[in-house]
């Protein structure tokens, strides 16, 4: 990687956070199809906001869901509207706890909030532990370059970090990162190992809406 690469590499969870929130969509694969949750993610109250739907698949899962670093909340909906209201219902949710390992859903959303960092990665570190140039590809109207970061822990609260490697415990992953001339993250792909096909998240599909959290899900500290 050149210099300016393993740089950009390197603020690209920063400038998430810096941002405060990004849209997101967030593609997970399962045997059936899968789903996808068209979302907001607030970086600095680590908190997520969306639509879930069903993809070839029935709509069993349909409807709104928010969640923490620690916990899931849904809200089924028989017709969900194609974005999130900006209050969310203040009832009808229904809380879990955000499992560790084994659900490719959770992996997913524990991964897209750890997307954000409020201090640029170690750029010395990025190349010993195994980021590399790929190519490049233009996303959405955006050149971008394609790097893939080192490996990932697909659990909750483990770190997707392009400069902190993770143990290879089943659950780890590679993360490749599409990011532009100043460093901004377009798109990242996530391979979990209970997953099919990679997890895709798509940022800035559409406009960020700020997330108001939920009674019950508190922020992680």
């Amino acid at each position: 990687m050149t210099s300016d690469e393993v740089n950009r590499l390197a603020i690209t969870r920063f400038l998430n956070h810096q941002a405060g929130g990004r849209a997101v969509t967030i593609d997970v694969p399962n045997v059936d199809g899968g789903l996808v949750i068209t979302a907001s993610v607030d970086y600095r109250a680590h908190t997520g906001y969306g639509v879930v739907r069903g993809a070839g698949r029935d709509a069993s899962s349909d409807g709104l869901i928010q969640w923490t670093a620690t916990t899931v909340l849904v809200h089924p909906m028989a017709d969900p509207p194609a974005v999130a209201p900006a209050s969310p219902p203040a009832s009808g949710w229904h809380s879990r706890p955000l499992l560790n390992a084994g659900m490719t859903l959770d992996s997913a959303l524990a991964i897209v909030l750890d997307l954000g960092s409020d201090r640029p990665d170690n750029a010395t570190l990025l190349p010993q532990n195994g980021a590399v140039w790929l190519g490049q590809e233009e996303v959405r109207g955006h050149r971008t370059d394609i790097m893939s970061g080192p490996r990932a822990r697909a659990e909750s609260g483990a770190s997707t970090e392009p400069g902190g490697a993770a143990p290879d415990n089943g659950a780890s992953q590679t993360v490749r990162y599409w990011i532009d001339a100043e460093g901004t993250m377009h798109r990242a792909e996530v391979r979990i190992a209970s997953a099919p096909e990679p997890v895709i998240l798509d940022f800035d599909t559409r406009a960020y809406v700020p997330v108001q959290p939920l009674p019950g899900a508190s922020p992680a500290p």
